[in-house]
């Protein structure tokens, strides 16, 4: 298989179908089908978006955060690698990367944390800039689809670099992600999307400012035999195999 490349342009079609900006610890959620592509873009430089992934027929499959490491022998996600189910599945590629270094193994923030960082706002007296935290984001947006705590997984850190050393010892590195960089997600299933943009848990920047990020939706082509991201890894080959018999079956 040949190996990945450090960064990945595609250029998206010319209209998405669907555009937002998310400002504020913004927090958005939704299903995109298969055929799909996500379009995120750091507006400001420095953003960091949480995500998680849900397979939208049946939510208790979800994205597999040691099945997805192992499985592509990585540590971090960039461009053409992909998010693995927990069903042996590929709920979505990343076809597109002009970060190069997604954070997969840090977790989100939660009300201790950003207190401790940040001190307390609320919305009573701080309106749209009280501190939201990334936890209490998630559970927002998860109760929209019948979902809650239990249903809570490892999530991922779009934009974010966080490094290892020889002890395991987390370092976040800042400045990974240029303004106007961006990360495409193509869905291979049906997929329940939840995202906010609150702060890296590890940002060392005593400041509480989420960055904003553009959000557009795009139509696209299936993935080919020769699909960079299915041939990126072995593993990914057969998990793509496996996802094109799921819509086999139930098409």
């Amino acid at each position: 298989m040949p190996a990945a490349p450090d960064l990945i342009i595609d250029p998206a079609p010319a209209a998405p179908i669907f555009a937002r900006t998310l400002t504020h610890a913004g927090m958005w959620s939704a299903v995109l089908s298969r055929g799909k592509t996500l379009r995120l873009t750091d507006l400001d430089g420095g953003a960091n978006v949480g995500l998680l992934l849900y397979h939208a027929d049946v939510p208790t499959e979800r994205y597999n955060l040691p099945d997805t490491l192992k499985g592509q022998h990585i540590f971090y996600l960039r461009a053409p690698y992909c998010l693995h189910s927990d069903m042996g599945r590929i709920l979505a590629s990343i076809t597109a990367d002009t970060a190069g270094w997604h954070d997969t193994v840090c977790g989100c923030s939660d009300a201790s944390l950003v207190a401790k960082k940040y001190g307390l706002k609320n919305y009573q007296t701080a309106r749209n800039d009280w501190h939201r935290n990334a936890r209490d984001c998630f559970l927002i947006e998860l109760a929209k689809w019948g979902l809650g705590p239990r249903d809570l997984v490892p999530n991922l850190n779009l934009f974010s670099k966080v490094v290892a050393d020889d002890t395991g010892r987390l370092t976040f590195v800042p400045d990974n992600s240029p303004p106007g960089a961006h990360v495409d997600l193509r869905f291979e299933l049906d997929t329940l999307v939840v995202l906010n943009t609150c702060q890296h848990p590890l940002d060392p920047d005593p400041a509480y400012h989420p960055r904003s990020v553009r959000l557009e939706v795009f139509r696209t082509s299936p993935p080919a035999p020769d699909d960079a991201c299915r041939r990126s890894r072995p593993e990914n080959v057969r998990a793509f195999a496996n996802t094109e018999t799921y819509h086999a079956l139930r098409d």
